[in-house]
């Protein structure tokens, strides 16, 4: 079994925008049971319909579901015409083996929320239970449950799906906890927030030899030796400026685990980054050309397939300015910060006719990072992310 679908219904005679101990009692236990059982980008489908279990006592006006794959969006709607407001969070956990010693932690071999999706979730289910007592005064509030955040496709998929022209929002947004911010904080600002990356796999293809006769077959070998340190060259890194170029090696597989065997065929696998979508182009072009001249020159057969592509995430300063007033109110401590150099594929929510942004929920100073086989979401964000989305959604359509 995939885990039990958490529904607690509403509670009843409470203030309409407060969760209440048994609201949070109930969040806290549903994000547990979906930590135990998490699904890796694309194969969401229990998680997916545990967020439809969990929303079906709270008579949301509409529900769609299998948006972009496993994607479900709930919609509250106003009694006047307004802005649709879309928040998001995602569903999509990591392949890496947890080791943070919880006791939700996760039964899935090799697989594990280690970024925090649950809890995204489950503070989304927070302002659903918020909205279920108390609808918008005008226009509508859509929460996005997006699959596949951490491979960079889902957000693309949802928007792709035709069902998505329904719920196009006027305003989109999202948080993420980020530990290394004191618990509780908020970290915002306008412009660039995550860099856009793609993914390069590299499959160079010669002829095996005997390991006695290596003369006789044709190495890859002098050409990942030769390719290497050219394309690391492109990006050194360095400040978040708008050059901000970084290739990063993250894969070598090359010949067979055999000593008898001189290799005939090597993988390399490198990611791109950049501050901005622009320069991404030339990036790739001039990696595309590096990998094929030393091919060439070596005789190698060579194939390349890209991966992971991610948008870069840029804030929009009207949108900041809602997330500020509304942290304002709530009495919730902000400051900003600057951009990030890790991906988050929200940033392809920001169309022409959309204004969005993203904010940074302070996880604790010294919690384990995200990705880190320790991590685990803190459950006192719950409260806290539900005020700031409620708050948002009150500036807007109330």
């Amino acid at each position: 079994m995939a885990g039990r679908h958490l529904s607690c219904g509403r509670a009843k005679g409470m203030p309409q925008m407060t969760l209440t101990d048994a609201d949070l009692a109930c969040l806290t236990a549903w994000r547990h049971e979906r930590h135990r059982h998490p699904e890796v980008s694309g194969a969401e489908a229990a998680t997916a319909g545990a967020t439809v279990a969990a929303l079906a006592s709270l008579a949301p006006d509409e529900v769609l579901t299998g948006l972009g794959g496993h994607g479900v969006a709930a919609v509250f709607a106003g009694q006047a015409p307004g802005p649709t407001v879309m928040l998001r969070a995602e569903l999509d956990a990591l392949p890496i083996v947890e080791g943070s010693g919880v006791a939700h932690a996760s039964v899935v071999p090799g697989v594990a929320h280690l970024c925090g999706h649950d809890g995204h979730s489950a503070c989304l289910l927070g302002v659903a239970r918020v909205l279920s007592r108390r609808r918008p005064a005008r226009g509508r509030v859509v929460l996005l449950f997006q699959p596949a955040e951490e491979n960079g496709s889902g957000a693309a998929a949802v928007m792709a799906d035709a069902a998505f022209e329904r719920i196009r929002p006027d305003w989109a947004f999202a948080l993420h906890n980020m530990p290394g911010v004191p618990l509780g904080e908020v970290r915002v600002w306008s412009g660039p927030a995550n860099c856009a990356s793609v993914g390069l796999r590299l499959r160079l293809t010669g002829r095996t030899a005997h390991a006695g006769t290596p003369h006789t077959g044709l190495s890859p070998l002098p050409a990942l030796l030769a390719m290497v340190p050219r394309l690391q060259a492109l990006g050194p890194g360095g400040d978040l400026g708008p050059s901000f170029r970084l290739v990063t090696i993250t894969h070598l597989l090359m010949g067979e685990p055999a000593f008898g065997i001189a290799p005939g065929t090597a993988e390399l696998w490198l990611t791109l980054r950049c501050l901005l979508d622009g320069p991404m182009a030339a990036l790739k072009a001039e990696a595309m050309a590096i990998a094929s001249e030393v091919a060439a020159e070596q005789g190698l057969g060579l194939d390349a397939s890209w991966h992971d592509d991610f948008a870069a995430c840029e804030n929009d300063p009207a949108a900041v300015a809602r997330i500020e007033a509304a942290l304002s109110r709530a009495g919730i401590r902000f400051a900003p910060d600057e951009a990030m150099r890790p991906s988050e594929d929200f940033g392809r929510f920001r169309q022409p006719g959309t204004t969005s942004a993203m904010f940074l929920l302070g996880a604790g100073v010294d919690h384990p990072a995200l990705h880190d086989p320790r991590y685990d979401f803190p459950d006192a964000l719950i409260p806290v992310a539900v005020r700031a989305f409620t708050e948002i959604v009150d500036g807007l359509l109330n």
